[in-house]
């Protein structure tokens, strides 16, 4: 399984009311970092899809969702379990370092 395209009209029901943590990828088309990263979450969406739910947002096509939790750059990556936002990194890392961070939020 690949990762999931969300929207601001599709947020509450893919991430919030998902029955499994959810890694969101706040990025636009622009954003240079946010391409270097995409074949990462790729491979992790692939690696770990049984445990969690890789989904990216265009905070260009849907401006409202990362408003409403303080993305200020991009790539910004939320961590959301049980309809909460738990963990947050922003920037661009290579992928071990993104596995890491889920392993270390409970994930994996």
């Amino acid at each position: 399984m690949g990762t999931v395209a969300v929207t601001d009209e599709s947020f509450e029901a893919d991430v919030l009311k998902s029955g499994k943590p959810v890694l969101v990828d706040f990025w636009a088309e622009w954003c240079g970092p946010c391409k270097q990263i995409a074949p990462a979450l790729e491979q992790i969406a692939a690696e770990l899809g049984e445990q969690v739910t890789v989904a990216k947002l265009n905070i260009e096509d849907s401006p409202n969702t990362p408003s409403r939790y303080g993305v200020r750059g991009i790539p910004t990556m939320m961590l959301f379990k049980d309809g909460q936002m738990t963990a947050m990194k922003v920037g661009a890392m290579p992928k071990q370092k993104i596995v890491d961070w889920l392993n270390e939020s409970g994930v994996g």
